[in-house]
């Protein structure tokens, strides 16, 4: 297992086994700016083009916050031609995330709110420690709205009219109403932010050779995130030609052997 860090940026990349961990670093909110945004940018990138990382885990440093959304204060002192150029690189960025090939997790150790939840919403599973904080989408209390593509991905997940209600009512909830509503996957009980880190990457390692071909795995999340934006039959066009190139990989031709001979395949990632 290699660990690699870089401790001074304000995205901390570390790398374990198959593994990137990407973390929020400026507690104790963590809120983003756009020098964050673009640490974020880069850490995404780095991941993406390293052939030994398989599934990406993002959490916010500390014990009380995941991220609770745009640096406030920054906002304050930018022109709005400088805010719009923020948001879209944010939204560059978290399409970035989502467009991975990689299996993404948010792993959520505190309070997830407002912008947040909206880089959350761009993982593909999103994890909380129970009772660590709460989430929501309450920027209609500033006088704006989820504009790091809130309004978007919150409708994609829970209906248009759910995100509606959630996002003009400015509600923020516990994690346990997350996972009814369909914004949140599941919740760890851990007694800390530590063991809940400890356990996600426990959790995150089943989907990492030799457990899981990751190459399937990262194609079913592409399948599923580039399908659900277009119309039925090309989402089954897009389908059927990940599926062609998962055909022909080393992984594939071991788990069919695996199934035939009666035992555990070892997937390489091939």
């Amino acid at each position: 297992m290699s660990t690699t860090a870089n401790a001074a940026k304000l995205v901390e990349y570390r790398k374990e086994g198959g593994i990137a961990v990407l973390t929020l670093n400026d507690p104790p909110a963590n809120t983003y700016t756009h020098e964050m945004m673009k640490d974020l940018d880069e850490c995404i990138l780095k991941a993406r083009f390293d052939a030994e990382v398989h599934v990406i885990v993002i959490t916010g440093a500390g014990e009380k916050f995941f991220c609770a959304g745009a640096n406030i204060n920054m906002l304050q002192t930018v022109d709005p031609y400088f805010k719009y150029f923020f948001c879209l690189h944010a939204n560059e960025t978290l399409i970035r995330l989502e467009q991975t090939p990689k299996l993404v997790i948010a792993a959520i150790n505190g309070h997830c709110v407002g912008g947040g939840l909206e880089i959350a919403m761009a993982a593909d599973l999103r994890i909380a420690r129970k009772g660590a904080g709460k989430t929501g989408l309450p920027e209609v209390s500033l006088g704006v709205l989820p504009g790091t593509g809130g309004t978007q991905r919150l409708a994609r997940l829970i209906g248009k009219a759910k995100a509606i209600e959630l996002m003009v009512t400015g509600e923020t909830f516990d994690f346990e109403k997350g996972v009814e509503l369909g914004i949140l996957t599941s919740i760890m009980d851990a007694p800390d932010a530590t063991t809940f880190r400890t356990q996600v990457m426990e959790y995150a390692k089943q989907f990492c050779p030799p457990n899981k071909a990751a190459k399937a795995v990262g194609n079913i999340k592409r399948s599923v995130q580039s399908g659900a934006e277009v119309p039925f039959s090309e989402a089954l066009a897009i389908e059927r030609e990940l599926q062609q190139l998962l055909f022909q990989s080393e992984d594939a031709k071991e788990g069919l052997t695996a199934y035939v001979e009666k035992r555990k395949a070892n997937f390489k990632a091939k």
